[in-house]
């Protein structure tokens, strides 16, 4: 039998200079904890699997609002691994994450890495819409196929609207059935981890970054907008997390505004 489970959190400024989770709803394999932050101003929620899932065939969701003036960071427990489950003829997996953040609201989404499992078939959307004074770090990564397996079928979007208008639409297919090429010299070159991290800031407004390699397997893009996007492939999620790691430091260290 698959899973159907949708957790939803929210954060509000609390009075007091921090920021409060009035909304903290888990619901089967998504359970959501409350954690201690490094930060007073910020509220932080830790994702922990609660059953393995995804399963082909599963649908879970996640929505998180950091409402105006609210800071908010959310990482996870551990790795999400989609598997493929007991039944050889179940649909796809979806996993789906719906963010909000509102004026001068700061939201953290730190997940752990996604790894698709051999045989395991998932459609992963996230969508986020950022009022125009919002900022945003997210981080994603993908890991084809355990140690030593090939990868599943996996399919990845990511969509970003600011203050209605996008900003960031981007898929990417990998394993059985993505398009021809996908595994080639000129997209993973024989990597099995891969990542983007993207950065939306008005302070971007007087001007991004400018476009580089961030080393021979990483670049950095600068967006329609105060945003910029890193990409990397790696052999490894050890590998993979040092880039992106060493990409976020480089990126926030040249913003003045208050970033944990």
């Amino acid at each position: 039998m698959s899973v159907r489970a949708r957790a939803r959190l929210r954060a509000e400024p609390d009075g007091r200079g921090g920021s409060a989770l009035p909304v903290l709803e888990s619901d089967g394999p998504l359970a959501l904890r409350r954690t201690r932050s490094p930060r007073p101003a910020y509220a932080r929620v830790t994702v922990v699997g609660a059953m393995s899932a995804p399963l082909n065939g599963d649908h879970l969701a996640v929505e998180a609002q950091v409402a105006d003036g609210a800071r908010l960071t959310v990482d996870a427990a551990a790795a999400t691994v989609a598997l493929p489950g007991p039944r050889a003829d179940a649909d796809p997996s979806t996993y789906t994450v719906d963010l909000t953040v509102g004026e001068g609201a700061v939201l953290h989404w730190l997940p752990e890495q996604l790894v698709s499992a051999s045989g395991s078939r998932l459609h992963q959307i996230t969508r986020v819409r950022l009022a125009p004074t919002a900022r945003l770090l997210l981080r994603e990564e993908q890991i084809l196929g355990r140690h030593d397996e090939p990868t599943g079928a996996l399919t990845t979007r990511l969509t970003v609207h600011r203050a209605g208008r996008p900003l960031l639409d981007q898929q990417l297919a990998y394993g059985p059935g993505a398009p021809g090429g996908w595994d080639g010299p000129a997209v993973l070159a024989g990597h099995r981890a891969v990542g983007q991290l993207l950065l939306a800031d008005p302070a971007f407004e007087e001007g991004p970054p400018p476009s580089r390699l961030l080393g021979p397997t990483a670049a950095l893009t600068p967006l329609a907008g105060p945003a910029v996007l890193v990409t990397a492939v790696a052999p490894d999620a050890r590998l993979l997390r040092g880039l992106l790691d060493d990409a976020t430091r480089e990126l926030l260290d040249g913003l003045k505004e208050d970033h944990p």
